[in-house]
C-alpha cells in the first residue's frame, strides 16, 4: 500500500468538451488555454466566460484547472493586457497559471500574490539549480524538461521545495522545449508564441560530406514517437514526480478521455497495491495504441539519454481508429455526466412556508448546507399532496450537476401545493447550493487594486527603465567556437571582448587561451553550453580548478541552470545572458538581473519596432551568425550512423533543398541544428545604435578562418569606422528584424 503518496493526474483540455471528458474519466486537474497567451494558439481555446464556466465545472467535482499563460510576452501585452485578462479568472477561483516568461511570473506574483505559479517546461528546467532559482522567485511547481532522467528528477526533488510535474504520455518535441526556433526562423510561426508549424515532423535527407546517411524516405529523423510510460509509472512516482502530465491539447475529447481513464486505473492500482500488485493488461496498452501513435511508442528519456528507437524514421502511418472504442469513450465520458451526490430534507407543514434543506459532503467539517423556503401550503380541496408527489418533483435533478442520494420527507396530511411551486423551490435551493459551493473558491480583487493603477505602475517601471541611462555604444563583441576563428580575432585591435566556446579545447587548455586573449589587451569570457545537464556538470566539476585558474573575465550563459551553478561556485566577473534567456519585456530583464545577470542579449524574435518600444539600453544584440534553430538531446549522427563520440557536422536537406547544418557536441551529449542562412544586420547600423544597445555581437560557429576574417572586417568598417561597406555575403537573412513573430 502507498497511501502516504499523493499524486495528481493532469490532463490536457484543448476545448470545453475535452475538459469535461477528462474530468469524467478521472483526471485530478486539467490545463487549458484561453483566447490569449497560450502555447497552443490553434487549439479550440474557450473565451473567458466559457473559461469561468470550466473553472466552476472542475471545482464542483473537487478538481483543479490551470491556465496556460506560457508564451513570451511583448512589452505592451504585459503592461496593457495581462492584468485585465487574468482578473475575472482569478476572481472566479483559477487554481494556477503556467508561465514561460519571467516577466509574466514577476507580474503575476506582484499583482495576484496568492495565485500559484507553475514554471512551464518551456523554461527548459534541466536541474536543481534552475529549480531553486524559480522557487526563490515564487514558483510553486516546476514542469521539468521532457529530456530529464529519473535520477535528475530525483535530485530536484531532494534539493528543492517545489512540486514536480513531468510528462507521462503524448507527443514529444525533438528540441528542448523553449529552445526551438525552427518554425519561427523558417516560417515565422514561433513556438514561443504558441504557433509552432512542426517542421520536425517533415522528412529530411541526412548526409555527411558527400555520403547520404538517410534518404527522405527514412528521413523523419526529427520526429519522435509518442511517449507512453504506463510500464514505468511506479518509477516516475518514486522519483518524486507529483503531477503526472498527459500531452494533447490539440487532440479530440475522446483522446483525453481514453488516455486519462487508462492512466487513472494504473495510478490507483499502484497507490493501492504497490509495485507487487502493479500488473499491466495488454488490452489497456492496445487502447492507448488505438487512440493515437506514431510508429509505436517510446518510454522517453527517463531511463536513457537518446536513441534511434525513439524516432519514427519513416512516415508515420496513423491508424484509422477503433470505432467501438471511440463510441464507448463518447458515450461514457465525452457525452456522459458526473453527478455530485447530495442529501435533502423537505418539510411541508400547515401554516408554515414549505422548506427544503440540501447538504453536500461527507465529512462533518466539510459539509455544505443550504435552506430555502417556498409558499405556505393550502388545505387540499380535492387530492391532497402525498410524500410520493413531493419526492417525484424534488428528485428531478435534470441537467444540474447533482444527484439526490437521500431524501427525507415530512409532509403533513391534507395539504396542497401546486407542482410549479415545488419545482420553483427545488430550483431555488439547487441554485443556492451551487452558488454557496462556488463562493468558497471565489477571490476578491487583490488589495482593491484598480486596473489603471496597475497600468500606471508597470508603465512607470518601463519609463524609468528607458530613462535610467544614456548608454554609450561600446563596440563589437565576438563569439568564437574554433581556434582558427580565434586567431583572426587576436589580430584585430577593435575587438575588446571575446566569448570563447567551452568546446574550443579541453579545460586544461583554457588558461593558455585566456592568456593569448589578454596579452592582446582583450577580455576573455567563457561561453557555457546551451544545455547544462549531468554531463556538463560532471565535466565542469571535474575540471573546475582549471576553469578557475584560467581567470576568465566573465561568462556567457545559455540557461538558468548555469546561473545557479556559477553562483554556487562563487565566481568572479560578469554574467552575460544569451538570447535564449528571453527578455521580451523589461520586467523580465529586471528579474534576470535580480537573479544575477550583468547584461542581457536582445531576443532575436522581436522586430525593430518591438525592440524600439521595449528599449535596448545597456543590452547586447546579435547582428551576425548562423542561429541555432534546435538544440536536442537526440543525436542525428547516432540515429543515422551510430555513436562514435567524434564531433562532426552533418547536413539536413529539406523538400525545398534548403540545407541545415547539424553539429553534435559529444562532451555534453546534445545536438545543435543551425539555420542555413546567417543572420546579417549590416546596413541597419543606425537603427540598431539608436536602440541604445551597449554592444553588438558576431557569432562565429561553422565559419572557416577566411570567412571569419571577411565578415569581421565588414562589421568593423561599418559599425566602428562608419564606412559605407558593400555587403559581400549574398545568401543571408535579416531574421525577424523586419517581420517579427505574431
Amino acid at each position: 500500500m502507498n497511501n502516504n503518496i499523493k499524486v495528481e493526474l493532469l490532463a490536457p483540455a484543448g476545448s470545453f468538451e475535452s475538459m469535461k471528458a477528462a474530468i469524467h474519466a478521472g483526471a485530478d486537474a486539467v490545463y487549458m488555454g484561453g483566447s490569449r497567451f497560450g502555447a497552443r494558439a490553434y487549439a479550440d481555446n474557450p473565451e473567458e466566460d466559457r473559461l469561468i464556466e470550466a473553472i466552476n465545472f472542475v471545482h464542483l467535482y473537487g478538481k483543479q484547472l490551470y491556465l496556460t499563460v506560457n508564451t513570451l510576452m511583448k512589452e505592451d501585452e504585459l503592461n496593457e493586457e495581462l492584468y485585465q485578462y487574468l482578473l475575472p479568472l482569478y476572481e472566479a477561483g483559477l487554481d494556477a497559471v503556467i508561465v514561460q516568461d519571467l516577466g509574466t511570473l514577476s507580474f503575476i506574483k506582484k499583482h495576484f500574490p496568492d495565485l500559484p505559479i507553475h514554471a512551464s517546461t518551456q523554461m527548459t528546467i534541466t536541474g536543481e539549480y534552475g529549480a531553486k532559482e524559480l522557487e526563490r522567485l515564487g514558483a510553486t511547481r516546476v514542469v521539468t524538461a521532457r529530456e530529464l532522467s529519473l535520477e535528475e528528477i530525483r535530485k530536484i526533488k531532494e534539493t528543492c521545495n517545489v512540486e514536480i510535474e513531468s510528462f507521462i504520455h503524448g507527443a514529444l518535441c525533438y528540441c528542448y522545449s523553449g529552445q526551438c526556433l525552427f518554425s519561427s526562423i523558417v516560417g515565422g510561426r514561433s513556438g514561443n508564441r504558441g504557433r509552432c508549424a512542426q517542421p520536425c515532423r517533415m522528412a529530411y535527407q541526412v548526409s555527411e560530406d558527400s555520403k547520404v546517411l538517410a534518404s527522405e524516405k527514412e528521413g523523419f529523423v526529427l520526429s519522435p514517437k509518442d511517449l507512453n510510460t504506463l510500464a514505468i509509472i511506479p518509477d516516475i512516482i518514486e522519483a518524486g514526480v507529483f503531477s503526472l502530465k498527459i500531452e494533447g491539447r490539440m487532440k479530440k475529447p475522446e483522446y483525453a478521455a481514453g488516455v486519462v481513464s487508462v492512466y487513472r486505473k494504473y495510478i490507483d492500482m499502484y497507490l493501492q497495491k504497490g509495485r507487487k500488485g502493479y500488473v499491466i493488461d495488454k488490452k489497456d496498452q492496445q487502447i492507448l495504441f488505438d487512440l493515437f501513435n506514431r510508429k509505436g511508442f517510446t518510454e522517453g528519456y527517463y531511463k536513457k539519454h537518446n536513441g534511434k528507437d525513439m524516432i519514427t524514421l519513416t512516415k508515420p502511418d496513423f491508424r484509422a481508429g477503433n470505432e467501438a472504442l471511440t463510441k464507448y469513450l463518447n458515450e461514457t465520458y465525452v457525452n456522459g455526466q458526473l453527478k455530485r451526490k447530495i442529501k435533502g430534507k423537505v418539510t411541508i407543514s400547515q401554516h408554515l412556508p414549505a422548506k427544503i434543506e440540501l447538504s453536500m459532503g461527507k465529512e462533518e467539517s466539510n459539509v455544505l448546507q443550504v435552506t430555502s423556503f417556498g409558499d405556505v401550503p393550502s388545505l387540499a380541496q380535492k387530492k391532497p399532496l402525498s410524500s410520493d408527489d413531493v419526492k417525484k418533483q424534488i428528485s428531478k435533478m435534470g441537467n444540474t450537476p447533482f444527484e439526490l442520494e437521500d431524501l427525507q420527507l415530512e409532509v403533513e396530511d391534507g395539504l396542497f401545493m401546486p407542482v410549479v411551486k415545488l419545482n420553483e423551490l427545488r430550483r431555488e435551493s439547487l441554485e443556492q447550493l451551487e452558488k454557496q459551493y462556488f463562493s468558497q473558491f471565489k477571490r476578491t480583487k487583490p488589495k482593491d487594486i484598480e486596473e489603471k493603477e496597475v497600468l500606471q505602475s508597470t508603465n512607470n517601471n518601463f519609463s524609468h527603465y528607458n530613462q535610467k541611462k544614456d548608454t554609450k555604444f561600446k563596440g563589437i563583441t565576438v563569439f568564437v567556437s574554433r581556434k582558427d576563428q580565434l586567431e583572426v580575432l587576436l589580430e584585430e585591435e577593435q575587438i575588446n571582448i571575446v566569448y570563447v566556446d567551452s568546446l574550443i579545447c579541453e579545460a586544461n587548455q583554457y588558461k593558455s587561451i585566456v592568456e593569448q586573449i589578454k596579452n592582446k589587451g582583450k577580455q576573455a569570457y567563457l561561453s557555457l553550453p546551451q544545455i547544462f545537464r549531468t554531463e556538463a556538470k560532471k565535466y565542469f566539476n571535474k575540471y573546475w580548478n582549471y576553469i578557475e585558474d584560467a581567470k576568465f573575465d566573465g561568462w556567457l550563459v545559455g540557461s538558468l541552470e548555469e546561473i545557479g551553478f556559477l553562483k554556487e561556485k562563487g565566481i568572479q566577473g560578469s554574467i552575460i545572458l544569451d538570447h535564449m534567456l528571453y527578455a521580451y519585456n523589461t520586467e523580465a530583464e529586471l528579474i534576470w538581473k535580480k537573479i544575477g545577470g550583468t547584461k542581457l542579449t536582445l531576443p532575436i524574435e522581436l522586430n525593430y519596432k518591438e525592440m524600439k518600444k521595449r528599449g535596448g539600453n545597456g543590452l547586447e544584440m546579435i547582428v551576425y551568425g548562423h542561429l541555432p534553430m534546435m538544440v536536442s538531446a537526440q543525436c542525428i549522427k547516432k540515429t543515422t550512423k551510430g555513436c562514435d563520440r567524434k564531433e562532426s557536422i552533418l547536413k539536413l536537406k529539406d523538400r525545398l533543398n534548403n540545407i541545415f547544418l547539424v553539429e553534435n557536441h559529444c562532451r555534453y551529449c546534445y545536438n545543435t541544428i543551425y539555420n542555413n542562412k546567417p543572420l546579417l544586420l549590416l546596413k541597419e547600423k543606425k537603427e540598431i545604435k539608436g536602440l541604445g544597445v551597449e554592444s553588438v555581437r558576431l557569432n562565429f560557429t561553422i565559419e572557416d578562418k577566411q570567412k571569419t576574417k571577411q565578415i569581421l572586417q565588414m562589421f568593423i568598417d561599418e559599425y566602428i569606422w562608419n564606412k559605407k561597406v558593400e555587403n559581400q555575403i549574398s545568401d543571408f537573412t535579416r531574421g525577424h528584424y523586419k517581420r517579427g513573430v505574431e
